[in-house]
Formats: C-alpha cells, structure tokens, sequence
C-alpha cells in the first residue's frame, strides 16, 4: 500500500514539476511583458477578463496569474476594481490544460521528450523556452497515465474505496475533498486531473469528478491569499475577490450538480472530456454573471471586509 502512495506522489509531483517547467519557460521567453500585457487591461474590465483568459491560456496556471496580478495591485499599477476582470479571465483560461488532456495523448511523450531534451540543452533562449514546454508537457501526459494506471490499485485500499463511495453519493463531500487537495498541492488543474484519471477508470461518477472540480476551484485561491498577506490593501482585496467569485460559483451550482451532470453528460464521448467541458462551462457561465456586476460586487467585497477604498467606477 505504501507503494501505491508513493507513486502516486510522485506522479502528483510530476505534474506540477511538468506545469511549472512548461511555465517557466514561457515566462522566460516572455520577460517582462506578461505584466506589461496586464497593466494594459487597466483601462476597462472587459479587456482584463480577455488577457486574463489569454495569459492564463498560455502559462496554464490561473495561481501564477494571480499572484501577478496581486503583485500589480500591491504596486498600484493596476486598482482592484479593474483587477476583478483578469480574475474572471483566469478562471475561464486555466481550462484550457484540461480539455488538452481529456484527449489521449500518450503517443506524444517520446516525440515531445525527444524534441525538448535536446532543446533544453541549447543556448538559445528560444530553443531552450521551447523545449521546456515540450518536455513539461510530456511530463503533464506521463503523470496522467500515471494517474490511470494507479486507479484501481488506490481504489483497492479500503480507505480510498470509503472515500469514492462517499464522493459518489454526497456532493458536499466531494467538494470539500476537492478544496483540500487543492489548497494542499496548490493546483486546480492536477487536482480535476487525477478527478478525471478516476472518471476514466469508472470509480468516480460525473457529479462526484464535478464536486471535487468545483472545490478544486476555491483551494486554489490559497496561493494569491497567501501571496497577498502583508501586502496592501489592495492587493488583499484582489485575493479576497478571487475567493468570493469561487464561493459564488460553488453556491450557485451546487443546488444542480445533479442535472449539470446530466447535461455534461452528452457533450464528450469519453468521462474525462465531459468533466473537462463541464469545468469550462461552470467558468465561463459564473465569470459572465458576475461581469455586469462588477461595481457593485467591488463595493460589496470593500464592505465585508471593510476595507473602503477611493477609486474611479468601472468603465
């Protein structure tokens, strides 16, 4: 048993060692322009809810997006207000590994790992950017099928086998396991990961893998709350914010998870890709409820956390 586990950590690992060496190689090629890009959304929401989705999309981590952008806050370069509309787009952009990986990629890794390998190996910043995004993908791809094959060795300890039938059966349950494991390993896409590894081999149901996405979404946001303690008030707001718009969505599906399921349902052939669609759909449905509403939910998180500040409205 103590076997299992251990590979299982060390799979969990993988991964996120594959995120971030894919990540930073784009940051690397990058420089100082993902803030740039950011700071340019200063001027209007609906922008920042646009490059928040698109950098997200690129350094697939909503957490990494985050804490540039409390960092922006804490700096006054970008004001809170107009921060809401990147968080939004994050939400919506970090989907974007998750519907890569409800394909079966396995065909992939030793072409990637051959092409990155000897990228990484160059001097040039291009070549060694681009091969760290193959090689941390083919990563991502390996710990996947890690996941897979583990499934059913997991699903064998009693514990584990309690801890699906309940996560099956009870919504609650699920969604706190989700917010646990994420606040834990401190990624939203590794937990829905290994959510839809469990899919794939029948032992989670849809609803089961849409509650632990769903909580999955909320432990996340402990990486920009934890980046922003000591900052300003500002920046804590921004963390704050990412909090509540999680909160809001989790309150505002719950009640249907049932139906959502059913609806997922008939929109990917394989139990992975269902969840993977659901988990766009969720984002994309909250960040555009709560969109119109951004002054409003603005001054409602500065009275909660009364913390009043002097800003021009929303454009």
């Amino acid at each position: 048993m103590n076997d299992i586990f251990s590979l299982f950590i060390i799979y969990i690992s993988l991964f996120l060692f594959g995120m971030t060496v894919m990540r930073q190689g784009l940051i690397q090629l990058q420089g100082r322009k993902l803030s740039v890009i950011l700071q340019k959304a200063v001027d209007h929401p609906g922008k920042g809810m646009l490059l928040g989705a698109v950098v997200t999309a690129l350094l697939q981590s909503s957490s990494a997006v985050m804490v540039i952008t409390v960092g922006l806050v804490a700096s006054k370069v970008i004001s809170f207000r107009h921060s809401i509309g990147i968080i939004l787009g994050a939400n919506i952009g970090t989907v974007i590994t998750l519907e890569i990986l409800a394909f079966d990629l396995s065909w992939l890794i030793f072409p990637l790992l051959l092409l990155g390998v000897p990228l990484i190996m160059t001097k040039s910043q291009l070549l060694f950017c681009t091969g760290c995004f193959l090689f941390g993908f083919s990563s991502i791809i390996v710990a996947m099928h890690g996941f897979e094959a583990l499934a059913y060795p997991l699903s064998s300890v009693p514990a584990v086998y309690d801890w699906l039938l309940t996560a099956n059966s009870h919504e609650v349950v699920s969604i706190t396991i989700g917010i646990l494991l994420s606040a834990v390993i401190q990624s939203s896409s590794a937990v829905t990961a290994i959510a839809m590894s469990f899919m794939n081999e029948t032992l989670l149901t849809l609803p089961g893998g849409i509650g632990i996405m769903l909580g999955a979404n909320l432990g996340t946001c402990a990486t920009a709350w934890l980046s922003s303690l000591g900052g300003s008030k500002e920046s804590k707001l921004t963390a704050y914010a990412h909090i509540w718009l999680n909160l809001f969505g989790i309150f505002l599906f719950f009640p249907f998870i049932q139906l959502f399921a059913a609806i997922v349902g008939n929109l990917g052939s394989s139990p992975a890709q269902q969840l993977a669609h659901a988990t766009l759909i969720y984002n994309v449905i909250c960040s555009l409820i709560v969109f119109p509403f951004l002054e409003p939910f603005s001054k409602f998180l500065q009275w909660i956390h009364r913390t009043p500040l002097t800003e021009y409205p929303l454009k």
